[in-house]
């Protein structure tokens, strides 16, 4: 199985605009995480900075996004319909959350916030109820262990980052709408749960009982992860609100029991992952070298050292700090990697006359 330019696995390499991967705004996903990490770890110039690029990061990938709808839209509407590569357009329902909560985070901007949380809620209500009806009613479908991946957690994460803005917009307006963004939050983030808890017995059942190739284990299985890590970011910032909203209080201990059931589920996955990481470029000697699926490793990483953060903020689990911290300085090596790999492949596309390939490549 070859390996497509997002998140997700894909029979062909991407060519240019008409096939510019699904999940490219994995990317923004990535950056914006890693940028919140750093500004609540103490690195506030470096979050700045990342947030700069992500904005721009953003907007590219808009305008490379609707060019593609417009001069292929079969191709587009395709992908949205195929098992492998349609749940990688969550990443833009995820992209739109993230950055919104940089807006509100790093510059306290809120109109602008609220703005993207718009995007993200229409986008995620578009894609859910489309994706997942044609799923259900297309007359031809995949067996399991083709048409499944790590990639399908993806709009666990889209769910989970419209909870995660919700709850911090809740925080800075008045009532009623702090009751009403309070509850949306909690209700989005029950069913980002449920969700992942449905998805992940299959991938789960997928693992063992199906043949498992190097070539299968593709960064976006990292999501595993990454999707318990920005759930329980959820949590945590659904327990801060509690102080200020009646509703949250009456089920705090429902909150903090599952809010420490989705980071302990999330730290399990780390292990597993790192094993069969070493399983598939050690003793299968699967080539390591740049491939924009990493972005969907690197997000996970970010998001398990700011849901970290905030869980201890949450809960006074001061013991916990070194892993934020720990995990930190491991995401920003790996952006940091990714970036270069990206930039680097960029540069020996364009001297070939290759530079329409560049848009996939993000």
């Amino acid at each position: 199985m070859a390996i497509s330019g997002g998140l997700l696995p894909s029979e062909d390499k991407p060519q240019g605009l008409a096939e510019l991967s699904p999940a490219c705004f994995g990317m923004v996903m990535a950056t914006g995480i890693v940028s919140i990490a750093c500004h609540l770890l103490g690195k506030p110039n470096l979050a700045q900075a990342l947030f700069l690029l992500n904005i721009a990061a953003y907007g590219v990938l808009w305008l490379l996004t609707v060019l593609r709808l417009a001069r292929y839209p079969r191709r587009f509407i395709g992908d949205m319909v195929d098992h492998l590569r349609g749940p990688g357009y969550f990443t833009m329902v995820a992209a739109s959350s993230i950055l919104g909560s940089q807006f509100v985070v790093l510059e306290g901007d809120n109109r602008i916030g609220a703005a993207l949380w718009s995007v993200a809620v229409v986008l995620w209500i578009m894609l859910t109820y489309t994706i997942f009806t044609a799923f259900t009613v297309k007359e031809r479908k995949p067996a399991l262990d083709q048409g499944i991946s790590g990639g399908w957690l993806l709009s666990v994460v889209a769910t989970q980052s419209i909870t995660v803005l919700s709850a911090l917009l809740a925080a800075h307006i008045d009532q009623p709408y702090k009751l009403a963004l309070n509850f949306f939050a909690l209700s989005m983030w029950l069913w980002g749960g449920m969700l992942y808890i449905w998805m992940m017995s299959l991938i789960f059942y997928r693992y063992t009982f199906f043949r498992f190739s190097p070539a299968d284990l593709s960064p976006p299985y990292w999501i595993n992860m990454g999707a318990m890590a920005i759930s329980a970011l959820g949590g945590s910032l659904l327990i801060i609100n509690s102080r200020n909203a009646p509703l949250l209080l009456s089920l705090l201990p429902f909150l903090k029991g599952f809010t420490v059931f989705y980071w302990a589920t999330g730290t399990w996955w780390i292990p597993m992952l790192l094993v069969l990481g070493v399983w598939r470029h050690v003793y299968k000697r699967f080539p390591l070298k740049y491939d924009p699926l990493y972005w969907g490793a690197v997000f996970p990483l970010g998001m398990y050292a700011a849901s970290t953060h905030r869980m201890i903020a949450a809960m006074s689990l001061d013991f916990l700090a070194f892993l934020a911290q720990a995990f930190l300085y491991i995401a920003l090596a790996a952006w940091s990697v990714t970036f270069a790999g990206m930039a680097l492949s960029l540069r020996r596309n364009i001297p070939k006359g290759k530079s329409s390939k560049s848009p996939s490549a993000l």
